[in-house]
């Protein structure tokens, strides 16, 4: 027989290495808890109660110290404990706790403040003096206040504004036109004056007025203002007395009518608005329109009754300054009724366009 082949002994491998096992100590047997009374002898405590449902069945809290038995009558789980010892706890005699206690059963809590149910006392009377008079005097205090209310709106404060100034090139002969006003005073009282005129360069002057109007705010918007008016041209001279209204309407019109009755009995009125529309930073579109009506012919004045006559502009104006601003635009003016018809009959004309520059200035 041949001889059996010698098999190769087998490569001996390295034994693996156990994880190693973290031997969990066991539990031992939890304890009861401790009775925090036990082994305790407590005077006047009853532990026959301990598994009443009551936590203080039993107690006579009479020998502890705060805590005093509350009559007989009272019930609740707190009776007869007085909460004045217990720290945090402030409750004087015959004061009540300020402590919410509405929601502790037997706790009832008396309303006080704004918990009280609504009713019709009077209000009481506010203080006629200021607070810090009783520091430094009714006398300094009131000199105080007097210059609070004069520094923070009560000043004198003043305007001259001329919203036309401007030079008219029409048919018939080139002239001038004015209108403006100047008023001093608070914003609830001031004192106005007002102009407007008209005339041809060389003739005499066509027309020229001057209003002295008391003015009286109604609200941050609208001025009621009374007063008179003096004519200087046309002659004969006449006085009216005025009575009207300004103001700033809604969308930022500038808006004023004014009534005149004069001293022969004649009725005037004019009403008159512009708008000033921004059409870039600098520069300004106005415009304007003017109306006046009579209530009676004046023939002396060559005035006749209803609209005597009208009055569109359209002016752009240049405003890198605002207190001098120069325009040009364009005017355009008409008579009507029997007022037209008195200017034809003295050979002038009854209206038409002019092309207008002038400057709006105001300091």
């Amino acid at each position: 027989k041949k001889p059996t082949a010698r098999s190769r002994p087998a490569t001996k491998r390295a034994p693996a290495k156990k994880a190693a096992t973290r031997k969990v100590p066991a539990k031992r047997p939890s304890k009861p808890a401790a009775d925090p009374h036990a082994e305790h002898t407590m005077p006047g405590m009853d532990m026959s109660g301990a598994n009443a449902a009551d936590p203080h069945a039993g107690h006579d809290m009479s020998q502890m110290s705060g805590m005093n038995p509350a009559p007989a009558t009272a019930t609740g789980e707190h009776t007869g404990h007085d909460m004045s010892a217990m720290p945090g706890m402030d409750m004087a005699p015959g004061q009540p706790t300020q402590h919410d206690m509405s929601s502790m059963p037997g706790m009832a809590t008396v309303p006080v403040g704004t918990d009280l149910k609504p009713g019709n006392a009077p209000a009481p009377a506010p203080s006629p003096v200021l607070a810090a008079s009783r520091y430094y005097g009714e006398a300094a205090m009131s000199d105080a206040n007097r210059d609070l209310r004069r520094e923070h709106g009560g000043m004198t404060y003043y305007q001259v504004l001329f919203n036309l100034a401007e030079y008219q090139a029409r048919k018939g002969g080139d002239g001038y036109r004015w209108d403006g006003e100047a008023w001093i005073g608070g914003d609830i009282n001031r004192l106005t004056l007002k102009s407007e005129g008209e005339g041809t360069f060389g003739k005499p002057l066509e027309a020229a007025e001057v209003q002295a109007l008391y003015s009286r705010a109604l609200d941050p918007y609208w001025n009621l203002q009374a007063g008179v008016r003096y004519d200087f041209k046309p002659n004969p001279s006449r006085t009216y007395a005025t009575v009207g209204i300004e103001g700033l309407a809604p969308y930022w019109f500038d808006v004023e009518g004014a009534l005149f009755l004069s001293d022969k009995g004649d009725v005037l009125g004019r009403a008159e608005a512009w708008y000033d529309e921004r059409v870039t930073q600098f520069f300004v579109l106005q415009p304007r329109v003017e109306a006046n009506f009579a209530a009676q012919d004046v023939r002396q004045d060559g005035i006749g009754s209803g609209l005597t006559d009208l009055e569109l502009g359209l002016r752009l104006r240049y405003e890198k300054s605002r207190e001098f601003a120069p325009y040009i635009g364009v005017s355009w003016e008409r008579q009507f009724g029997d007022t037209a018809r008195f200017t034809r009959a003295r050979g002038d004309d009854t209206g038409g366009f002019s092309f207008v520059a002038g400057v709006r200035t105001w300091f």
